[in-house]
């Protein structure tokens, strides 16, 4: 059971997100984004709470399972999988040929004598907090936040404009993390835009992981996962690694050698039933809320696909707007 400091930094932590989404929706994302950053007192509380929860409650709540890793260690484990080994099993060369086949099969040419990455692995942490990763040999690790609660993290905002910052250079890591990041994020085109610059910054063959929150079971937000599994590969990204741990879901994707082969997958799940946008339930949530609130809707007489349908058109509406 959880004690009643793990429940009040909780709390602190959902509060901040909430009230990010909440101000992005009324004075526009960019708007709300600057602000929130220029909030000190708040951001010094909210890594003070992050680093507390991460250290003293989630990492022992994981080593008391045996059947479970923390999202860290998920993280170092599926990178030795990847990069690391002998030819046979490395998973990185299982994935490369792979792609060869598809490329072969739409006339896409490809460079199939890449070179292997080298240790130290590049790995930059986005929103590290108190930089967890730097404990492993096998990774020369960049940690960023905008509110750092460790001095081996560098202060800098993921989100500015390419022409304000020039400290993250383009195709030099090999790997992303995204650990507990999208979420804080206000809107979904803003996440979508952080995955396109992950995609920017990342070798080819190199991965993104993203580790999102959820203490439901495994199917109650399968449909967003696939969401995103489906938006991510229509810009370059293929999903080779999923599993669902107690309270998050742990993604792993790989930046292809083509952006045609992973379109291919899209191309071919068209018809799947997938959001527009890269939302998270906490989106869902709002919206439905929102609707609790409007006299002219009854949402207990709505169909649940009409409910959806509303949901998309009035996200796609207001975030397009406040964009």
């Amino acid at each position: 059971m959880a004690s009643e400091e793990q429940l009040k930094l909780s709390n602190l932590i959902k509060s901040v997100h909430s009230n990010l989404r909440e101000k992005s929706k009324k004075i526009g994302v960019s708007e709300a984004w600057k602000e929130h950053c220029k909030n000190n007192n708040l951001l010094k509380e909210y890594s003070v709470a992050m680093k507390t929860l991460a250290t003293n409650y989630w990492q022992s709540n994981f080593t008391k399972k045996c059947n479970a890793y923390s999202r860290i260690v998920w993280i170092y484990y599926y990178s030795l999988n990847y990069f690391i080994g002998n030819e046979a099993e490395r998973e990185i060369l299982r994935q490369r040929q792979r792609e060869v086949e598809i490329a072969e099969k739409i006339d896409v040419s490809i460079d199939q004598d890449l070179p292997l990455p080298q240790l130290p692995l590049k790995l930059l942490d986005v929103g590290s907090c108190f930089n967890p990763f730097s404990i492993y040999e096998i990774f020369e690790v960049l940690a960023i936040d905008i509110a750092p609660a460790s001095p081996s993290v560098e202060k800098l905002d993921f989100l500015e404009e390419e022409e304000e910052s020039n400290d993250l250079p383009h195709s030099s890591f090999d790997i992303v993390v995204f650990s507990l990041f999208l979420e804080y994020i206000p809107c979904p085109d803003l996440r979508f835009k952080c995955c396109e610059k992950a995609l920017t910054l990342l070798k080819p063959e190199g991965l993104l992981f993203i580790i999102t929150p959820d203490s439901k079971h495994v199917g109650a937000n399968a449909q967003l996962m696939k969401s995103w599994r489906f938006m991510l590969a229509e810009i370059g990204f293929s999903r080779i690694k999923y599993e669902k741990l107690p309270h998050i879901h742990c993604l792993a994707f790989r930046k292809s050698l083509h952006p045609k082969i992973t379109e291919r997958w899209a191309v071919l799940h068209k018809n799947c039933q997938v959001y527009k946008k890269m939302f998270i339930p906490q989106d869902l949530l709002d919206h439905k809320a929102d609707e609790k609130n409007c006299s002219d809707i009854e949402s207990d007489e709505i169909t649940r696909k009409q409910h959806n349908d509303a949901l998309l058109y009035i996200s796609e509406i207001e975030y397009t707007r406040n964009i």
